[in-house]
């Protein structure tokens, strides 16, 4: 539980208060009580709480000395610049960031999103049951979450159970985007790391030097195996042995499905492997409904060029009844991800303040006598 503590140095700083979790200490705004730690990792801690001024639960994710590493803040960075823009119901939303007491020098960072109950991972791996109504709400979400992503001309590029965050009444959140990018613009972001291996398309294992929204697809395709049989569909050790999975149970791709391969080494890697009938998905997965079969073949497709797309997944068969179009809500203005990477810490710590001051224009004036 939340530890209520006074301030390490002794000083009290106006509009904050003190607790511990985890042995980390958190100094947060007033009108936040926090309840109790719910998850940590390389990023940090988060909490749950409760906003006082709203009733409102929350979730709070310190990220501790973001400047120490400079890819964290980036990507701390990136996710502040979109979840400001985007707002959908199957995207979490980002309530506020706060104001640091130090603007010049401040080292944590502490963000509160809308506070959910689980993540896909955890049910996925728990033994409660899943139907096939689950299965179908939960992809058709996801599809609903990246439909509006991608009208931004917004790649997830990390879409994993972990990162679909779940609520009792099986609402379904996309949630980390520092790895997201925008799908125009400058190409140096095409290099980097992006996606967990398992979920990660065959065109980025084989550093193929441009790829698009079709990668997101794959990733929800091996989403969508993983709820159907409990397990990854594709549990990789490496990159190469990830490959040799994929094409175990997809089969060896045809001569006309590897000409999207830019890297000639590569291809004829893929050419030398044996050649591999591939496993039926549904034998793979017997107790599937037909359509959804149908879908996760469309979506797990070797070559990116005739992978189905979000847009026309959600028109499948399998999503009759959930999926209507007058619903749909494009982003009318599409966001650029495109951060200058010989940026320095100081204009970093900028253009992250700068977002902050979104949350809280009361504080506008303030740093501008500051400054």
């Amino acid at each position: 539980m939340a530890t209520f503590v006074e301030p390490p140095n002794g000083i009290r700083s106006m509009g904050k208060h003190y607790y511990t979790m985890w042995q980390t200490l958190f100094e947060v705004d007033t009108k936040y009580v926090p309840i109790k730690p719910i998850g940590r990792g390389a990023y940090g801690v988060v909490c749950s709480s409760i906003n006082r001024e709203t009733n409102e639960k929350v979730a709070i994710k310190k990220i501790h000395n973001v400047f120490e590493n400079r890819t964290d803040a980036m990507r701390t960075l990136r996710e502040l610049k979109l979840l400001r823009h985007i707002r959908h119901e199957n995207v979490i939303a980002l309530k506020d960031v706060m104001m640091p007491i130090h603007r010049k020098n401040f080292k944590d960072v502490y963000l509160v999103y809308e506070l959910m109950d689980t993540d896909l991972h955890q049910i996925i791996k728990s033994p409660q049951p899943l139907s096939h109504d689950h299965c179908k709400y939960f992809i058709y979400q996801l599809l609903c979450g990246l439909q509006h992503l991608h009208s931004a001309n917004i790649l997830h590029r990390d879409l994993k159970p972990g990162n679909l965050l779940v609520n009792a009444n099986c609402d379904l959140k996309i949630c980390d985007f520092g790895l997201a990018r925008t799908s125009m613009g400058h190409d140096q972001f095409m290099t980097e790391y992006v996606v967990t291996r398992w979920y990660r398309a065959p065109e980025l294992l084989l550093c193929c030097d441009n790829y698009g929204t079709s990668i997101d697809v794959w990733s929800v395709g091996c989403i969508f195996a993983e709820i159907l049989g409990r397990q990854p569909i594709f549990p990789g050790t490496e990159c190469l042995n990830q490959l040799n999975l994929i094409i175990t149970i997809l089969g060896s791709p045809k001569e006309a499905d590897v000409q999207f391969i830019d890297n000639v080494k590569a291809r004829n890697y893929i050419k030398s492997l044996p050649f591999s009938r591939g496993i039926r998905l549904s034998h793979l997965y017997p107790q599937a409904e037909p359509l959804a079969i149908d879908l996760l073949q469309k979506m797990l497709v070797f070559d990116p060029t005739k992978r189905i797309t979000v847009d026309e997944a959600l028109q499948h068969p399998y999503m009759s009844g959930l999926y209507d179009p007058k619903f749909n809500s494009p982003v009318e203005v599409p966001l650029n991800l495109d951060i200058d990477d010989s940026l320095g810490e100081p204009k970093i710590r900028e253009m992250m303040l700068n977002e902050m001051l979104y949350y809280h224009p009361e504080a506008v004036e303030a740093v501008s006598t500051f400054s």
